[in-house]
């Protein structure tokens, strides 16, 4: 529930207080449950979903795709609900995101980190 922070150490801060990254993502799935606390979570989420607006779209695909790449989310969604489009961003071996898989409103989606789970996008969008 907001407002969840998402937390990222450096490694160097001494305690919770002094990380200075912290986002505040539209939709976080945590699988480790002990990076959860009462503030949100510590260390990288397992997927993080960001919905864009006219006023966070350059944020959401520059800053937060940088700083979830180097923090090692495991999957990326940008949904952009204006043109109804959804990019999924999949943490490779080299720990860089490789190009997107691009979906839109007709088709449906395996999360790969749930390889039983399809969303069928007509619903989302």
């Amino acid at each position: 529930m907001s407002p969840f922070d998402v937390r990222f150490p450096d490694g160097d801060e001494k305690n919770e207080k002094e990380i200075k990254t912290v986002v505040q993502p539209d939709i976080v799935v945590v699988c480790d449950e002990s990076k959860l606390d009462e503030k949100g979570c510590t260390g990288a989420p397992d997927l993080i979903v960001e919905i864009t607006s006219p006023s966070t779209a350059q944020k959401d695909k520059l800053h937060k795709f940088n700083l979830y790449e180097e923090y090692g989310v495991n999957e990326y969604w940008i949904v952009e609900p204006e043109s109804k489009i959804l990019n999924v961003f999949v943490l490779q071996e080299n720990g860089r995101y490789g190009r997107p898989d691009i979906y839109t409103q007709g088709d449906k989606l395996r999360v790969s980190i749930f390889e039983d789970l399809m969303i069928d996008l007509q619903d989302i969008f």
